[in-house]
């Protein structure tokens, strides 16, 4: 049985982005992500209600200040009292788990979606996605930019600006570009 480039996109395999499913669920959630980002002015119960309408899982207290712009949004997995401020970018074409307690800073960048290396299976429209882990009680600080497949493990933290290209040990802080250990 053939499987659809849905289902190849959420088994972490190469697809088609192009294919008309997969751009529903596209349009879905910008029509979504307009009624979210469109209620600044919203309690945080009233966000969290919001989130719970799209996401694949949100925990008790779990927040994301709007503005906030993602791919497809039932990707992202948030536990308990997640705090996500303003201007954060998801690209989920592959599950984001952030574990309970986390907090994640202004205009963090979170990226699923990958891109083959070999120029014509890019020019052939063909794309991928690696997860990304955020353990529980996890700092990322502002600007910071978390690549595809990367695991931050429970009580990391990641400095400011930092681009996180590889795996953060548990308790672990890192800073830079690339983000490096640091005492």
């Amino acid at each position: 049985m053939t499987r659809s480039q849905k289902e190849k996109m959420l088994a972490g395999e190469m697809y088609n982005a192009a294919d008309p499913e997969i751009q529903a669920d596209l349009l879905a959630t910008g029509a979504w992500l307009k009624r979210y980002n469109d209620a600044l002015d919203a309690r945080p119960d009233q966000w969290h209600a919001l989130l719970c309408e799209r996401l694949g899982e949100v925990g008790l207290g779990a927040v994301i200040r709007p503005p906030f712009y993602c791919d497809y949004a039932f990707n992202i997995r948030l536990g308990a009292h997640v705090y996500v401020n303003f201007n954060c970018v998801i690209l989920d074409v592959a599950e984001v788990a952030i574990g309970e307690g986390t907090a994640i800073g202004p205009a963090v960048q979170i990226y699923t979606a990958d891109h083959p290396h070999d120029p014509e299976q890019r020019q052939a429209g063909l794309q991928l996605g690696r997860p990304v882990r955020i353990g529980r009680h996890a700092w990322i600080g502002g600007g910071a930019i978390i690549l595809p497949g990367v695991t931050i493990g429970d009580h990391a933290v990641v400095g400011a600006g930092s681009v996180v290209t590889r795996d953060v040990p548990a308790g672990a802080k890192v800073v830079g570009s690339p983000a490096r250990g640091r005492g």
